[in-house]
């Protein structure tokens, strides 16, 4: 048995499943990482685009989408432990153009039928996505006023081509009513993006600068950021999506004269950032030894059993959609999802994580001291069962 407690014969056995995945068409390319007791296993599959075909490396870079909302919000708690901001204060004097806000009287109504705020927003809600505005999750939703409204203030998708900065794309989100009460449900995302404009108010600094001093250099996360600079393209991947009617990968941004080799106008705190396994195993660990890693220490430990509480309640949680299920096994804390119950093989309390809507995701898990990392490019996931295989591969590999 390894350091880490992994077995070879089932670590090849995760090899062979999650190779049926490249050789299948499902994905480019992937990588794989497992972290343990001090030992790290990490698997390299396929190629980082299906042109030039080079093979994935283990420094690859992927754009990984949402797993950038955890960051964003340990940034955010570096300034509460610093006092600068606290999680049930008021965001007006940091956010005027969110105070005062207005919100719908019925989510399918007129924009202009609104009524007051019952209080104003706070960096909980921001965290814990109850802050009235985020995704609606319904085929319905998309036909509402509000949606409508939303569809043609603000940037649609992740595009980091956009040219709104921060304070425009700010002032425009604050036109617009708030869909729900602050506090009452989840929603999805917005307040990612809301907390990116927050940090760099507060910090007095801007929000990508801020990461990197204090998260990214101290963990020594050389290649995660907001683009790809031109020395490091060569090891940037390709993003796929899969075509609805032949199933085969369809191109959305290529490696080479990609959205993300440019700075962006807005840093996303959703959504915006690029990485490699090795550097959010980092991230991971960091979580996990509660805030601290190689001797830098990011965090407070409380502080981080806080963001690992779930914070959302059962009658919040039977209102707020997401996917199918989603909310059977899991809870929210502060920027991330925390595991509450058993479902799968993979899948018990003690973890926590989040993925990104390229593919990528990360779990940790605080009982059994493991990080896992997969990494591919492949957008709306539709039926494959490429997460919950990984989990499961995952937890099998252990041989203790």
């Amino acid at each position: 048995m390894s350091q880490g407690g992994f077995s070879k014969a089932r670590l090849a056995l995760m090899h062979r499943v999650m190779a049926g995945y490249v050789e299948d068409g499902t994905v480019a390319g992937l990588v794989t990482l497992l972290s343990r007791r001090g030992e790290t296993v990490v698997d390299t599959i396929g190629c980082q685009d299906l042109v030039h075909r080079d093979p994935l490396r283990r420094d690859s870079i992927f754009r990984i989408a949402s797993m950038t909302k955890p960051i964003t919000a340990v940034a955010a708690m570096i300034l509460v432990e610093e006092c600068k901001l606290a999680l049930d204060a008021p965001l007006d004097p940091y956010l005027p153009e969110l105070a005062t806000r207005r919100v719908l009287k019925r989510i399918d109504g007129p924009i202009e039928e609104t009524e007051a705020a019952a209080r104003p927003l706070t960096l909980r809600d921001l965290l814990t996505f109850r802050m009235g505005m985020g995704f609606l999750m319904t085929p319905e939703s998309q036909q509402y006023p509000i949606q409508k409204a939303v569809n043609a203030a603000l940037p649609q998708g992740i595009d980091p081509t956009h040219p709104l900065g921060p304070d425009e794309w700010l002032r425009r989100l604050g036109s617009l009513p708030l869909m729900y009460q602050p506090g009452t449900r989840w929603q999805y995302h917005v307040g990612s993006d809301v907390l990116g404009v927050l940090i760099a108010r507060v910090a007095g600094q801007p929000f990508e600068t801020f990461l990197k001093e204090r998260i990214f250099e101290p963990l020594g996360m050389r290649d995660t950021g907001f683009f790809v600079p031109p020395g490091k393209l060569g090891r940037f991947t390709s993003s796929y999506a899969a075509n609805p009617s032949t199933g085969s990968l369809d191109l959305i941004d290529d490696s080479q004269g990609s959205k993300w080799s440019k700075a962006p106008a807005f840093p996303a705190g959703g959504s915006g950032l690029v990485s490699t396994i090795d550097d959010y195993c980092a991230f991971g660990r960091m979580m996990l030894n509660m805030g601290k890693l190689a001797g830098e220490r990011i965090l407070a430990r409380p502080t981080i059993e806080l963001m690992l509480t779930d914070q959302i309640t059962p009658a919040q949680k039977a209102v707020s959609l997401f996917s199918p299920g989603f909310w059977d096994n899991r809870g929210w804390g502060l920027g991330l999802s925390v595991v509450t119950g058993r479902g799968t093989s993979g899948m018990a309390p003690g973890q926590f994580g989040w993925s990104g809507l390229f593919g990528t995701h990360w779990i940790s898990d605080s009982v059994e001291d493991l990080v896992c990392v997969l990494m591919i490019q492949r957008m709306n996931m539709g039926p494959t069962r490429i997460h919950e295989d990984f989990g499961t591969l995952a937890y099998q590999s252990l041989d203790d």
